[in-house]
């Protein structure tokens, strides 16, 4: 008997050792705390968005030829009316030197021809009195009123030459401004394409030719990112949102949205956008903010204050979340009746209590319901 009793405690004890050995261990996990806080609901740009400037324009001569004046370079800053680029127009020149000449000449031969039919005028009237007294015949005094008509219509026809002349003369001064390219508001040289003697061309229908200059307004930035279709219905105008920049990594500017496009941008290859401009509630300090910096836009839809939520990672589909039980050190899964939310948080209607602890890494291996785990406390929310 005491042999089989050792036999036996000799089995029971290997087996324990076995099972010792072959527990399942617990899985360290990370839990966070059910807590009040603010939940947003918002919406951000699928493609990187850009800084903008509120009046930019690409200039190009009309008319084709060489440059013979550049007034600026790369960087200047230029003022309303200044001008930037002259092509060759001495032909032009000439012609307005001609037009201006014949104006004058014009004008000569309209005091000389008016004065000779102001005095036909007088002879006719003289003519008049002395047919009333019998002086002369029907046929004289006809002679003498026919004259004054034609000298005088002579007379107006050189009045129009001279407004003819000067019609010719502002012609010609449209044509000098088809050669000259001049600033139409305040602004810093972008780009210019082309050399002081080199041809130029204005760029022709359907074909996308470099613009001769490239002006930028830059006392005036929005941001413009384009918004996904499924997105676009739930932004208005007004609505405040967020702007992050990777050229000012660490900085959040507070924004408002201005304008949504009124269509549909299909990019090839990717979603279907809708284009979202919003205005910068504190601009930054001028030469902080260049156009075109890539920009991130953060479109806030709702705003909860002061309600029970969770981290949006530590949603499982169906709207479950991992529930540590002190007592068991297992995991329960609880499905939530959530409210809004955005990729932080999500807010909690129904399912946790205030102090409940939930698992936030679900990306580790075993770690689902009625899992054994161990906590690795995370650091109070804010």
């Amino acid at each position: 008997m005491r042999r089989l009793l050792l036999v036996l405690l000799l089995i029971a004890a290997g087996a324990a050792a076995f099972w010792w050995m072959n527990r399942p261990k617990p899985i360290p996990v990370v839990l966070a705390e059910v807590r009040l806080g603010k939940v947003e609901s918002s919406v951000a740009n699928t493609r990187a968005g850009s800084v903008e400037a509120c009046q930019r324009t690409r200039l190009s001569p009309i008319s084709g030829g060489r440059i013979t004046y550049m007034g600026v370079k790369k960087g200047d800053r230029v003022k309303k009316g200044q001008v930037l680029l002259k092509l060759w127009n001495e032909d032009q020149q000439a012609q307005s030197t001609l037009a201006q000449t014949q104006v004058a000449s014009a004008r000569k031969r309209v005091g000389e021809i008016c004065a000779l039919a102001d005095n036909a005028e007088r002879e006719a009237a003289r003519m008049a009195k002395l047919r009333a007294r019998g002086f002369i015949s029907e046929g004289g005094e006809e002679k003498a009123r026919y004259e004054a008509k034609s000298r005088r219509a002579a007379c107006d026809t050189t009045r129009a030459d001279v407004t003819q002349a000067q019609a010719r003369v502002k012609v010609t001064k449209v044509e000098q401004g088809r050669t000259v390219l001049v600033a139409p508001f305040d602004g810093t040289v972008a780009d210019i394409v082309g050399e002081l003697g080199e041809y130029t061309t204005p760029s022709p229908p359907g074909v996308a030719t470099p613009p001769a200059i490239d002006l930028i307004d830059d006392s005036c930035l929005y941001i413009e990112a384009p918004m996904d279709e499924v997105d676009a219905p739930k932004i208005h105008v007004g609505q405040p949102a967020r702007v992050t920049l990777d050229a000012l990594p660490g900085r959040v500017l507070p924004a408002h949205v201005k304008r949504v496009a009124p269509y549909v941008v299909a990019v090839e290859k990717q979603a279907r956008t809708v284009d979202v401009e919003a205005n910068l509630d504190q601009p930054p300090a001028p030469g902080e903010l260049l156009v075109g910096y890539s920009a991130d836009l953060e479109v806030i839809l709702d705003t909860r204050e002061n309600v029970l939520r969770v981290p949006t990672s530590a949603l499982l589909e169906g709207g479950k979340v991992l529930v540590y039980t002190a007592d068991t050190r297992k995991l329960d899964e609880r499905t939530l009746k959530t409210g809004i939310a955005n990729w932080e948080y999500t807010e909690v209607l129904e399912g946790l209590k205030q102090g409940d602890r939930i698992a936030t890494s679900l990306e580790r291996e075993g770690v689902k319901a009625g899992a054994l785990v161990t906590p690795e406390e995370k650091t109070a929310e804010k």
